[in-house]
């Protein structure tokens, strides 16, 4: 099996520093050229200090080192924080060798407690020469930035870009606190790819629109997060900087599937979830529009509890639809429900009462499809979501405790 570690030019690590007691808290990327870097951050108003750092940088930009941190989010910690972040950055530029404005750092977890400097900084020296391409560093890196994940989210691939190979591979975090308005929770995707800065700035946002910013838990768009792309270019391709090239299109369909594919992982470990579910709006008169709809039904309280329950109360669905924002007639939409067959619920905005006791037995599936055509325009739009079960209340009602 591939992993990031495959990707040419690019090390990692993940160790443990105290932060958590057990788990490992702390993790590294580090490439061996300076790479082309675009990220994307959260639009929380309240940002955590690393973020509020980054976001200082002029990025797109060049890049060398990840470092990032798990078990103390550095958010709402005021001077000390600030202090602390910048000590990161600090301490990765010292021990890899490179200039500060070469690193990026990012940190998860609980808010508002004293940022353990010491501890991530110390974590970081010891770490510096243990860096490496083994398989096994994939693996310690991923498990090093989860907070309430139940497992590593991992992605890769590999495509022919004239004549030469390119690998990506990608890495996020996340199980609560997720309704990215920016990007994930955490991600961190790498290539080897040679790309300009400005043409992956350009492609990171267009496909954080379409992935990650279309996939909610909880409502809850968190203070961290960020997502980073580095390309550092050692696959060898000649540099692409024209969005019309065919190895741009190229480049583009693969980091969308990667994004894409992180991005479920990310919902399937939802806090407490049992079911999947995929929201697909047809018929809008806009994309924007249609993104809408899918995000307003994916984060109803009452579809998910509905979902958890198994209570075919599609009115649910319908009535926030039509709080979205979208432009549509209630009297003309069809909604389906889908798993193995796809049985429709309303039709031109007529009920189907009929197949409301099928339906019910269809919700019994951990993987759901909802389908709502507006029949007001040609755009569509995909997000993903998960139910609320009484476990989702447990978690969060017990997180710090």
């Amino acid at each position: 099996m591939k992993t990031v570690t495959n990707v040419r030019g690019f090390t990692f690590w993940g160790t443990h520093t105290g932060i958590k007691s057990k788990r490992r808290d702390l993790g590294l990327i580090y490439s061996k050229v300076p790479a082309s870097t675009a990220c994307v951050f959260t639009r929380n108003i309240v940002k955590a200090e690393p973020i509020k750092l980054m976001m200082e940088r002029n990025w797109p930009g060049k890049s060398q080192v990840v470092a990032v941190n798990a078990g103390n989010a550095n958010a709402c910690t005021g001077k000390q924080g600030r202090e602390g972040a910048e000590a990161m950055v600090k301490a990765a530029a010292e021990a890899f060798q490179i200039s500060e404005d070469m690193v990026v750092i990012a940190s998860t977890g609980v808010i508002g407690r004293t940022f353990p400097t010491e501890k991530v900084v110390q974590g970081i020296k010891d770490s510096v020469k243990k860096v490496t391409d083994r398989r096994v560093a994939a693996s310690l890196f991923a498990n090093a930035i989860l907070t309430t994940d139940t497992f590593p989210k991992e992605e890769y691939s590999e495509f022919d870009l004239d004549g030469v190979s390119v690998r990506m591979g990608g890495v996020a975090k996340g199980s609560g606190m997720i309704h990215p308005n920016m990007g994930t929770m955490l991600g961190f995707i790498v290539s080897d790819i040679a790309i300009s800065p400005e043409l992956l700035d350009k492609a990171l946002k267009e496909i954080t629109e379409a992935t990650f910013n279309m996939i909610t838990v909880d409502g809850d768009t968190s203070t961290n997060d960020m997502l980073a792309v580095l390309c550092n270019g050692m696959a060898g391709n000649k540099e692409i900087t024209d969005a019309n090239d065919e190895g741009y299109k190229l480049f583009y369909a693969q980091l969308h599937q990667i994004c894409e594919n992180l991005a479920k992982l990310i919902v399937s470990d939802g806090e407490g979830s049992t079911k999947f579910i995929e929201y697909k709006v047809t018929g809008a008169k806009t994309v924007e529009e249609a993104r809408k709809c899918v995000r307003t039904i994916s984060n109803s309280a009452l579809v998910k509890t509905a979902m958890f329950g198994r209570d075919p109360n599609w009115g649910r669905i319908i009535a926030a639809a039509g709080r979205s924002g979208a432009d549509f007639d209630p009297d003309k939409t069809n909604l389906w429900l889908k798993t193995k067959k796809k049985v429709a619920l309303l039709e031109n905005g007529q009920p189907i009462e009929k197949n409301l006791t099928q339906v019910k037995q269809m919700m019994r599936s951990t993987h759901i499809i909802i389908i709502l055509d507006l029949q007001a325009g040609e755009a569509e739009a995909t997000g993903w979501g998960s139910d609320f079960s009484y476990e989702y209340v447990r978690i969060n009602a017990e997180y710090t405790t």
